[in-house]
């Protein structure tokens, strides 16, 4: 059984305050774009060698995984509903398109997947719900996955509301530079802040209106640390973008456009995708 993981892009980004847990209240909406993984599990094969009590084997490629295996979101989610449900061995083939590092979800995207994969292969039984709440416990965009649809993200990005937004009709370019951005590393260069407008409020504005009012509050302190991530901004702009972005808290910047742009000569040595139907 296989499924197509895809990316997100966070249209705005507001960091409102410092929780006493130690992470912070969001908002921002989250969007999901074309740009995909593919993720499949099968039972595990008869005779495969594994280690004594090892409950799955895990296949890598494309893009290569960061860390330890066991530290990937898709063994957490599998171990996250093996305490849950008993489930025989799996063997596990990830190819991963999305960058990390990149403010992306690629990594929470894949974990939404597995827990779905896993729920329809062996008839567990959970929800919709209940796959948003197990989700929830991985990560704090895991759960917009789930559903997969357009979202204003409040809390820590896991208190989710329908929005209704189309962007069909125009074209993304999406530019990830060969930087990396932890997420601890860029919460720690943010200042917590109310804003004056509310993205419930400035979402349903025209996309030409965005420009002057929509903000990701990781963009100055990042562009002051990495001009390079500025520069693409820039850029995508000069090239006619009605709205550009840095998504979530970098390294990856979009531009919205009506028509396709010529990007000759630019972004050589950058990750570019582009989609025709957001």
């Amino acid at each position: 059984m296989i499924k197509f993981p895809n990316a997100k892009i966070n249209l705005g980004l507001h960091v409102i305050a410092r929780r006493e847990d130690g992470y912070h209240d969001l908002e921002t909406v989250f969007y999901p774009i074309g740009l995909k993984d593919a993720l499949e599990i099968v039972p595990y094969a008869e005779g495969l060698p594994s280690a004594p009590g090892q409950r799955y084997q895990l296949e890598q490629t494309g893009l290569s995984l960061q860390g330890a295996a066991e530290e990937n979101l898709v063994i957490k989610a599998l171990k996250l509903i093996s305490s849950e449900k008993a489930i025989p061995p799996v063997e596990i083939h990830l190819l991963k398109k999305i960058p990390f590092g990149a403010g992306l979800g690629g990594g929470s995207s894949d974990a939404a997947a597995m827990l779905q994969l896993l729920n329809d292969l062996f008839s567990l039984g959970y929800t919709e719900q209940q796959l948003i709440t197990l989700a929830a416990r991985l990560g704090a965009d895991c759960a917009f996955f789930i559903r997969n649809q357009p979202a204003l993200a409040t809390g820590i990005g896991d208190i989710l509301e329908p929005v209704d937004i189309d962007l069909g009709d125009l074209i993304l370019v999406l530019v990830k530079p060969d930087i990396g951005i932890p997420t601890q590393t860029a919460y720690a260069m943010i200042t917590p802040r109310k804003p004056a407008q509310s993205l419930r409020e400035i979402v349903t504005l025209p996309v030409s209106e965005w420009k002057k009012r929509m903000k990701n509050d990781f963009e100055a302190p990042i562009f002051k640390k990495y001009p390079e991530i500025y520069r693409i901004k820039q850029q995508l702009y000069a090239r006619g973008a009605l709205y550009a972005s840095m998504s979530g808290s970098g390294s990856s910047v979009y531009g919205l456009f009506q028509k396709e742009p010529d990007l000759n000569g630019l972004f050589g040595n950058h990750f570019v995708w582009t989609s025709c139907k957001l």
